[in-house]
């Protein structure tokens, strides 16, 4: 039966100003969160932190205040033994001295350790009984580049063994702590020996540290060059840099140890006093090539 005309225009309008179905039962299935009624507040728990001065009571609080005070004074108690306990054994002036490089010294240095026989002028300059900084004078030894070679090293040694499918955690960290622990031995033998022949130089801790450093940049370019042209320019490169660093630490040492042979031969002390020091100069020398090698054969095959 089809209903009146009129019927059939009021039905729709009816629809439009009824409100949503009501939902029987939720759907949970899909995990989503109930269908919130329209009366609810949304922003009820947020205004619940709004109104509760809980959250607020933490930084007014004053056993909070206190407690936060405590362990920053606590922090920097702790920070202060640390750098006094630390400055017992390392002058941090002296270590600061070491690293005052810049770009133009560091430059100048590689080219003097690769090229040490166009080098003139070896003395190291003072200022009112002071050395200059590296960055004043290029003859002064540093930290920065033996630490930055020796750095470079050990990747390179990654790098080397990698390409001969030999790289491993295990063998990179034994390299690693081998290179370092020559380095400990060469500086106590040389501390050891001024110090049973009673030679009084210039030089410092930090001073034997440097120069026995500076072979790094030898083992970095014969490392390269073996790995660019095979065993025959690495024993050329090694050949190369061995050289330029004996001649480069006879003339650095020269100007800290040897000096003071004069002043020995005046004195009443040994007449071979003068010989042992130049061939503790002499033997720290040609002990450079046989460090390199024997650091850097296995890397190149």
């Amino acid at each position: 039966m089809d209903l009146p005309h009129h019927v059939y225009q009021a039905a729709p309008k009816q629809r439009g100003r009824a409100g949503p179905p009501t939902v029987l039962f939720e759907d949970t299935s899909s995990g989503a969160p109930a269908m919130r009624t329209p009366g609810y507040n949304m922003a009820g728990p947020a205004n619940e932190m709004q109104g509760d001065p809980a959250g607020n009571n933490l930084f007014t609080d004053p056993m909070a205040n206190a407690a936060m005070m405590y362990g920053s004074s606590l922090a920097n108690t702790g920070k202060d033994m640390v750098n006094k306990e630390f400055s017992r054994f390392v002058s941090v002036n002296k270590l600061k001295y070491f690293f005052a490089v810049d770009t133009r010294y560091v430059l100048k240095k590689l080219m003097i350790l690769l090229f040490p026989y166009t080098h003139q002028d070896w003395e190291v300059r003072y200022h009112r009984d002071t050395p200059l900084t590296p960055r004043q004078d290029v003859n002064a030894p540093d930290l920065y580049i033996p630490t930055m070679a020796f750095i470079t090293y050990i990747l390179l040694t990654g790098m080397a063994l990698g390409i001969q499918q030999r790289f491993s955690p295990e063998v990179l960290g034994l390299c690693a702590s081998t290179a370092l622990v020559w380095i400990i031995i060469e500086v106590l033998v040389m501390l050891l020996s001024l110090y049973l022949l009673t030679v009084h130089s210039d030089l410092s801790t930090f001073d034997l540290i440097a120069y026995s450093g500076y072979k790094y940049v030898g083992m970095i370019f014969t490392v390269l060059c073996g790995l660019l042209f095979g065993s025959d320019g690495y024993y050329v490169a090694l050949a190369w840099s061995s050289c330029a660093l004996m001649f480069f630490i006879v003339r650095s040492l020269k100007m800290k140890i040897l000096p003071s042979i004069s002043h020995d031969t005046m004195g009443t002390g040994p007449s071979n006093k003068p010989q042992f020091r130049l061939y503790i100069t002499v033997a720290t020398a040609v002990f450079q090539p046989i460090i390199i090698y024997w650091l850097t054969s296995h890397l190149v095959r």
